[in-house]
């Protein structure tokens, strides 16, 4: 690794945790608290913010939180679309909000806090999705060895599919990537499905798609041509069989779940290229633990990831990450995964530190000065958690995640992993 390479990692991954280290303490309300100042309920921040803590590292006291990413094409357009970084949600279906199928009661993980809808209203740009034939029908489950039971089942995908449908329709300009956990087995399943949905007038067709590396076309083209919907399968024959894209034949990816938020270390998928491997122009970077546990999110979103965006772009070769994929996205101590995508996404589409500090029309590195104010809140309150619409409807640590409810949950799995195995 070149020392080039050694010193914009350091730096990236400096710049990435200095944005974790500042908190403010100004006392303000009727919605004119800016981000890390103390709330008390939702409608004391501006928008974009919500009022929530972070116990996990000792913040009991509500601040406003940022629920919001800011699309970096908003603020510099017309690049290839593999110049930027979008944030992706993990099991974007799994929501712990969602109501079981009547009768049953859910026994399976979650991983996310609100409806696709809201998602991408808030700047998620990727979804993963898992897909399984169930009921006669295409369904959303989170379970395991390739079969969807009624415990595990969401619900139809169409009705997911139907939900990008609409914001895609109603945001002319926007793109989203689904990403497919595929185990699908009826004939031309996904490519009907995805017709019948509507989003076939989306679709970016597999012929277009970069095979050796090369740079994707510019968002503009792609907005132009309607090709905003990229799709991806985790299985290869589907891309012959249904024009349905191949994952790993285009992205390299780390891997998941506890390897892939381990400190120091950023090892490729098995399935996909190595991370510097040249013959993919996209680049995923799962950062999520195997178990997603609600409560402890908001640390993880912290300087832990920072620090690990500067572990994966070393060992990518010095190329940043293009997906941001995680867990219960809003959850953080400030700033959180949007403040992270904006420090990934400044130094590669303006040569900024920031994409707050980018400035349209202006040359590459000519930025704008965005300074932070280092003050330390007063953390002896728990009033106002998490309150307020740009964010959860509850708190999910009552629904799935005590110890007593994980307890539970293995116990009831171990019947049917003794009957898998």
């Amino acid at each position: 690794m070149s020392a080039c390479t050694n010193g914009l990692s350091r730096a990236v991954t400096l710049s990435l945790l200095l944005s974790f280290f500042f908190s403010l303490s100004s006392a303000c309300s009727n919605g004119n608290c800016q981000m890390l100042e103390s709330c008390s309920s939702a409608t004391d921040c501006v928008p974009g913010l919500y009022c929530g803590n972070c116990p996990a590292i000792g913040r009991t006291k509500p601040i406003c939180t940022r629920g919001q990413a800011t699309i970096p094409t908003s603020i510099i357009n017309g690049l290839p679309f593999n110049k930027y970084t979008w944030l992706m949600t993990h099991n974007a279906f799994s929501n712990a909000n969602q109501p079981p199928l009547p009768g049953v009661q859910r026994l399976t993980f979650f991983n996310q806090e609100d409806t696709v809808t809201n998602q991408l209203r808030n700047g998620v740009r990727g979804l993963m999705l898992d897909m399984y034939d169930f009921n006669d029908d295409i369904w959303l489950c989170h379970s395991l060895r390739g079969q969807c039971f009624n415990f595990t089942a969401f619900q139809p995908a169409i009705n997911t599919l139907r939900e990008v449908e609409a914001f895609l329709t109603q945001n002319p300009t926007e793109i989203v990537t689904i990403i497919i956990e595929d185990y699908v087995h009826r004939p031309k399943g996904l490519s009907t499905l995805f017709a019948n949905a509507g989003l076939d007038k989306y679709w970016f067709p597999v012929s277009k798609m970069p095979k050796r590396g090369e740079d994707w076309p510019t968002v503009t083209d792609m907005v132009q041509e309607n090709h905003r919907l990229l799709v991806f399968t985790s299985v290869a024959a589907k891309e012959d069989e249904e024009g349905v894209a191949y994952q790993w034949r285009y992205i390299v990816e780390n891997e998941s779940g506890d390897p892939g938020v381990k400190k120091g270390s950023c090892p490729n998928r098995k399935e996909s290229e190595p991370l510097n491997s040249k013959s993919s122009s996209l680049f995923l970077m799962n950062y999520f633990p195997t178990f997603p546990v609600e409560k402890d999110a908001c640390k993880e979103h912290s300087a832990p990831l920072a620090e690990m965006v500067g572990t994966c772009l070393k060992s990518a070769g010095n190329r940043m990450p293009n997906f941001l994929a995680v867990n219960f996205y809003m959850r953080s101590d400030g700033g959180g995964v949007f403040e992270v995508l904006d420090r990934m996404n400044g130094p590669v589409i303006c040569g900024c530190e920031t994409l707050a500090a980018c400035q349209p029309e202006a040359a590459f590195g000519s930025c704008k000065n965005v300074t932070l104010q280092p003050r330390t809140p007063d953390m002896d309150s728990t009033a106002g958690t998490y309150s307020g619409s740009v964010q959860f409807s509850k708190s999910l640590a009552d629904v799935a995640y005590s110890p007593n409810t994980i307890v539970v949950m293995c116990f009831s799995w171990l019947p049917l992993l003794m009957f898998l195995l």
